[in-house]
């Protein structure tokens, strides 16, 4: 799930806070999805764009949740709103190739075999993740010898999930990726580009929901311990008390000295958890102290 926020629909009706409890009850004792961990305003939006609930009142469409699945699920897909970009934050992706990435090729681990570990959470489409591979490929190329690495890209949109493990994107998805990348990174389809083959090899996508209290870090990454995790445009759609709690998670996941880059517009809240600080030019880019 990535996308910046949906902007107001502009509808007359304002469900309102008992609204919204009553959906949130419903959904949670018919179909055990706990919706209260949204952003309520952001949860009051996508209600007021389901067709089903602008024809209804709240009590209606409750009863209409507790025993229509086709309905409850088509909301839940309507809060995993989905979109990415490829080298998306500029001045985060510019510190990683100019600072993150290299200090992380010249450890003493790294040139043992150890693998540099990246995780996208929320990784949506896959740019994110392939964007990160693109900078490795080419700092690879440059030296002139191994760097092994790993991407892990999780979301809980299986749809999205497969399209990002193609690695298969439109000719205006690409724009923002410079021609040696494209020429060096990509296949030409006829109207797409393709992730060529040895980029995969170093490249994963799972399921994995951020709220699972039974795992702090994505099943394919076995023991954590992560170098980097991108966890962007994630955060804002969630209250605070949820924000905390993903981010105490992502903060586990992460190795001593680790670095977490999240969007600008959630760095006010990762600013005020412990044990992160944050760094300079990148005010999106966080490192974990002890």
């Amino acid at each position: 799930m990535k996308s910046s926020r949906p902007g107001d629909t502009g509808q007359q009706q304002s469900p309102g806070m008992p609204a919204l409890e009553q959906v949130v009850a419903a959904m949670r004792q018919a179909w055990g999805h706990d919706l209260a961990a949204f952003e309520p305003g952001f949860l009051l939006r996508s209600l007021s764009n389901r067709p089903a609930f602008a024809s209804a009142d709240a009590e209606s469409y409750s009863r209409r949740l507790a025993t229509d699945r086709t309905e409850a699920d088509a909301l839940l897909r309507s809060l995993q709103v989905s979109f990415s970009e490829f080298f998306r934050n500029p001045t985060a992706f510019a510190l990683l190739e100019q600072h993150i990435l290299p200090d992380l090729a010249g450890q003493e681990r790294v040139s043992r075999g150890d693998e540099i570990r990246i995780w996208s959470a929320g990784c949506a489409t896959g740019q994110e993740v392939w964007s990160l591979a693109i900078l490795l490929d080419e700092m690879r190329r440059a030296l002139e010898r191994p760097i092994p690495y790993r991407i892990i890209g999780t979301d809980i949109g299986e749809a999205d999930l497969g399209f990002a493990s193609a690695g298969v994107y439109s000719v205006a998805s690409v724009a923002k990726v410079r021609v040696g990348q494209l020429e060096a990174c990509f296949s030409r389809q006829l109207d797409t580009y393709a992730i060529v083959p040895r980029l995969h090899a170093n490249v994963s996508f799972s399921h994995h929901d951020l709220l699972d209290a039974r795992a702090s870090a994505p099943a394919a990454s076995i023991y954590g311990g992560f170098d980097v995790v991108f966890c962007s445009n994630v955060l804002l759609y969630y209250r605070a008390e949820t924000q905390r709690l993903i981010l105490d998670r992502l903060l586990r996941s992460l190795a001593p000295a680790g670095y977490l880059i999240v969007d600008d517009t959630e760095r006010q809240a990762v600013g005020r958890h412990r044990g992160l600080r944050a760094l300079v030019p990148a005010p999106s880019v966080f490192q974990k102290v002890n």
